[in-house]
């Protein structure tokens, strides 16, 4: 699948895409300010984020990358279904800590294709942050560089990487998710009320609805996040950046 020249981070970049499904799948963003700002605190050749916290987009299904790496790279991995068979890509879906391909790729057969694109693309030393909800992973921010990273490198990319995979993943999230977890106006409107701490009563006055039509949406809402309560729904829903 070919590489979009879209960066998610621009001004109105995603007007065009109806839905997430639209949105092109891997996306070459180029030079960017904040990467180049973290470029400096730890110097890295390319950068690959990936994932989004909903069914089918999570990190290591492909459905979600945005990075700065070749274009012609990417289009042969993904081409190739590489991502299958990729020994560091499967040891950090399963995850919770920073993985390093030299720490992988010492433990196992590394598929030929996948060395001689990264001996022609030039990249090298892959190192993953995971990004996960619970123990779920859902999302990763990889970097590569021609020598490996250091401990303290490391560390401190394990610090910065969760806001980076924010910032690069909220435009999708805010613009798409509430479709994505097929959130109704409603249920969207009581669960913002009730973050605030009103009472189903007070969700009512406050949006118009009848109270069993707010303890409805609610319960619905509840059970489309997977949560056990109405409390749980309301992080849930904030944590997702469904509502404010």
């Amino acid at each position: 699948m070919p590489v979009s020249a879209l960066s998610v981070l621009s001004p109105d970049a995603l007007d065009d895409y109806i839905d997430l499904r639209s949105v092109p799948k891997h996306r070459y963003f180029g030079q960017n300010d904040m990467i180049d700002r973290l470029r400096k605190a730890v110097p890295f050749d390319y950068i690959f984020i990936s994932g989004l916290d909903v069914d089918h987009y999570r990190f290591g299904q492909g459905f979600s990358i945005d990075t700065d790496l070749p274009p012609a790279f990417i289009e042969a991995y993904m081409g190739d279904k590489i991502p299958q068979i990729d020994p560091f890509v499967l040891a950090a879906k399963s995850s919770t800590k920073v993985v390093v391909e030299s720490e992988v790729y010492a433990n196992c057969e590394v598929p030929q294709r996948l060395l001689y694109l990264q001996r022609t693309f030039g990249v090298f030393n892959r190192t993953i942050v995971p990004i996960f909800r619970d123990e779920v992973v859902y999302g990763a921010v990889g970097y590569t560089r021609q020598t490996p990273f250091d401990k303290d490198e490391i560390n401190f990319l394990e610090l910065v990487s969760e806001a980076v995979h924010t910032a690069f993943t909220k435009p999708l999230m805010e613009r798409y998710a509430a479709e994505q977890m097929r959130l109704s106006k409603g249920e969207m409107a009581c669960l913002s009320q009730a973050s605030l701490g009103l009472t189903s009563e007070g969700i009512g006055k406050a949006t118009g609805y009848q109270l069993e039509t707010v303890n409805s949406y609610i319960k619905s809402a509840t059970k489309k996040l997977g949560a056990a309560n109405r409390t749980q729904a309301i992080a849930e829903a904030i944590r997702r950046r469904l509502i404010a």
